[in-house]
């Protein structure tokens, strides 16, 4: 029996390019259209997956039999007005997504914060121990040299986004819960609407599932009261029924292999499940990589082979991600877009660089995330010599706001006195840094929008022969 022709609207984010993918190795004719700025393309043109550069009505053929659609297009787009005026089957994204992942033994990895690193760990160490899993991550994986997982195992781990509540799609069969900070303030109103949609998500595991959490987080802890299954905990703090001891951080030739070693030990219940390694830094990988161990405890998985896999991971994109150098300057690229991320990416940064000039020029999110948590933007760039900050990025989600990026500036400014400075764009902020870094500096670009430009271009267009 011939299989579907599925079209995507907006094929290139970081979902959608990856359910493409697997539309695409599970037999599926695939194809579809953006007109954004083409991150994911790569992965899509090594898999054959036509790629349109414009939403047009024309694109969809006749034989389309089924038309998914991002959550960020808006519904006066000619395509999504084609295919509902032709009767073709639609789906969101997110409703894709479930219709697969709700057919499977499927992890759901939530949260506010690490949730693409530990989705990622977790469908690795899976792999590594033969597991054949399918897995959808939010960044491209460093190991998989794309985004996705087209395995025929049974088990469908997935990059669980709250935003829209896409969460209210998916019916898991365990998650795990890393953190919850107050976001995405242009879809939940309050805080407490947004603890309310995990509050939500964890009701949904069945009796038989299962609830990984951060214990060291109180409002993770508030949201997983409210489950009726198993739940097991992980963190430093007391009580957390899988522990972190004995923790150990060194950095070995960080500028010449970016090689930065983590080692900890976990107790289970005050049994040691032995001691790991990682190459990633930060305190905040350690919880994302404990995670992976409780469930891969959970599921009686070799607490050796955990160890050696975990080992092999190398990291997503956009994760304190080591871009290269240039007259001596390192250049880092982070994807931190909320002021918890800022500051936990920050301090790593000093952590491992006590002696570094460091600039960071960020891309800010959303003018609604920007207005609701100025304050603490405005309280997040201690660990830094240098703020720059770009025009806001507001994406598909809004064209302006009540606030701009010199409101930014002026409240960094009042907490620590002339340490940011206003540059409108990517390419002015490129030839500012160009004409003054050097070899004690430390360049971190950062945001959730194209501000890797800035790291690459200077990578690459301005690298000394």
């Amino acid at each position: 029996m011939k299989k579907p022709k599925i079209y995507i609207i907006s094929i290139e984010g970081a979902g959608t390019s990856a359910l493409a993918v697997i539309y695409k190795k599970m037999g599926f004719t695939v194809l579809g259209s953006d007109n954004g700025d083409h991150f994911y393309g790569d992965i899509l043109r090594r898999n054959n997956i036509d790629v349109f550069d414009n939403y047009d009505e024309k694109n969809i053929s006749k034989n389309v039999d089924k038309v998914v659609y991002s959550t960020c297009i808006n519904e006066s787009n000619p395509e999504f007005q084609e295919a509902k005026k032709r009767g073709i089957p639609m789906l969101s994204y997110p409703e894709a997504l479930a219709e697969i992942f709700n057919d499977k033994m499927g992890i759901a990895v939530c949260g506010t914060h690490g949730k693409t690193t530990t989705t990622a760990m977790l469908a690795t160490v899976f792999k590594e121990l033969g597991l054949k899993p399918s897995a959808l991550v939010g960044s491209k994986v460093k190991n998989w040299n794309g985004n996705s997982l087209a395995g025929s195992g049974d088990y469908f781990i997935i990059e669980a986004d709250e935003y829209q509540n896409k969460l209210k799609n998916y019916n898991p069969w365990a998650v795990i819960l890393t953190s919850v900070d107050y976001d995405h303030p242009d879809f939940y109103k309050t805080f407490k609407d947004y603890k309310q949609a995990f509050i939500d998500f964890v009701k949904k595991i069945p009796r038989h599932g299962f609830l990984i959490y951060c214990n060291d987080d109180s409002d993770v802890l508030e949201v997983v009261k409210e489950a009726n299954c198993q739940k097991i905990s992980y963190g430093f703090s007391d009580g957390s029924m899988c522990k972190i001891e004995n923790f150990d951080f060194q950095i070995n030739n960080f500028q010449i292999n970016n090689s930065v070693g983590q080692s900890f030990e976990v107790f289970f219940k005050e049994k040691s499940l032995g001691k790991f390694k990682i190459a990633m830094p930060g305190k905040h990988n350690v919880l994302n990589a404990t995670a992976v161990i409780a469930i891969c405890n959970k599921l009686n998985l070799s607490e050796l082979r955990i160890a050696d896999a975990l080992k092999t991971f190398s990291g997503t994109v956009r994760r304190f991600e080591y871009i290269g150098e240039n007259r001596g300057t390192i250049l880092i690229d982070d994807y931190a877009h909320h002021p918890e991320e800022v500051k936990t990416t920050l301090k790593t940064a000093r952590n491992i660089f006590p002696q570094r000039n460091i600039i960071t020029v960020f891309h800010p999110h959303s003018f609604s995330r920007t207005e609701a948590l100025l304050s603490e933007f405005a309280q997040s760039f201690d660990n830094t010599n240098e703020v720059i900050v770009l025009d806001i990025y507001g994406s598909a989600r809004e064209a302006s706001g009540k606030v701009n990026s010199q409101d930014l500036v002026r409240s960094i400014n009042k907490y620590n006195r002339d340490k940011a400075r206003y540059i409108p764009t990517i390419e002015e902020a490129t030839e500012f840094i160009r004409q003054k870094m050097g070899e004690n500096d430390l360049i971190i670009s950062m945001g959730a929008g194209d501000v890797w430009r800035l790291t690459h271009g200077l990578k690459n267009k301005y690298s000394l022969k």
